[in-house]
């Protein structure tokens, strides 16, 4: 299993692999591979749950995805999102919530969206308190209304500044590693040259010290993706072919057939 100090240590010799899956199923595939990480993002509400967006993902659902993931991959290093609301208020609340990931999901670590006064401390408190913080900046999907949608972020000299000022302060917090979501890939390679933990990259260019797709997206269970998805399969197709000839053969009577039959 990779560590915090195996991770770290990669950075700038060897790209971080991370997927983010929510299943035990899938996350028992995922630990037959040489994958790093796995996250169990709070993108399961638009991924999982079909829902418009992650803001009602709970705690518990984190905890019981996590949990799940944590069976299926008992040989991977698992980062769990804290979902919306669960950090932001105030940080001793936040380290229960982190916490409790760890004891009942069987998290490695934590990651929290945005670099606020309230999340900064709260990921000193974690560090503190020995529990891992992984930071997330750019597009942040729990802000995803004060953003205006889904949306390239960075793209401004001002905006620019303050993800790049964003992200050192989250370092001299404590995180040891950043994922940098949806900015362009110049801020992003800068970004990575100047922070001395790994950054992780998703619509973010080729310059960070890894990347991150959702599973989900990587195997073309989505007809429509984000322009940063490269599909490595087309099991959508797959899928929906495999079903239309189960219902073509159990609608003729070829299955079950006496082979399938006691």
């Amino acid at each position: 299993m990779e560590s915090v100090a195996k991770l770290q240590a990669k950075k700038g010799r060897e790209k971080i692999t991370m997927l983010t899956v929510y299943s035990a199923g899938y996350a028992a595939l995922l630990n037959q591979t040489g994958i790093d990480t796995l996250l169990v993002g709070d993108s399961l509400g638009t991924v999982f749950q079909g829902k418009a967006d992650t803001i009602a993902v709970t705690l518990e659902e984190m905890i019981y995805h996590g949990s799940a993931v944590r069976r299926g991959a008992p040989d991977k290093f698992i980062i769990i999102d804290l979902p919306f609301m669960s950090y932001q208020v105030a940080p001793l609340e936040s380290l229960r919530n982190a916490g409790e990931l760890l004891k009942r999901a069987g998290a490695n670590a934590v990651k929290l969206e945005g670099a606020g006064e309230v999340v900064l401390e709260s990921v000193r408190k974690m560090t503190a308190a020995g529990i891992p913080a992984v930071g997330h900046l750019g597009f942040t999907p729990q802000s995803v209304h004060s953003l205006s949608g889904y949306k390239v972020q960075g793209k401004d000299n001002a905006s620019a500044v303050k993800i790049k000022a964003d992200a050192k302060l989250l370092e001299q917090a404590g995180i040891f590693m950043l994922v940098l979501e949806m900015i362009p890939a110049q801020l992003a390679g800068e970004i990575t040259a100047e922070l001395k933990i790994p950054t992780i990259g998703i619509g973010a260019g080729a310059d960070c010290d890894g990347q991150v797709l959702v599973l989900d997206d990587l195997l073309g269970l989505y007809p429509k993706a984000p322009k940063f998805v490269k599909k490595y399969a087309a099991l959508d197709k797959q899928i929906t072919g495999a079903v239309n000839n189960y219902l073509t053969e159990v609608l003729s009577g070829k299955f079950p057939g006496p082979e399938h039959s006691f």
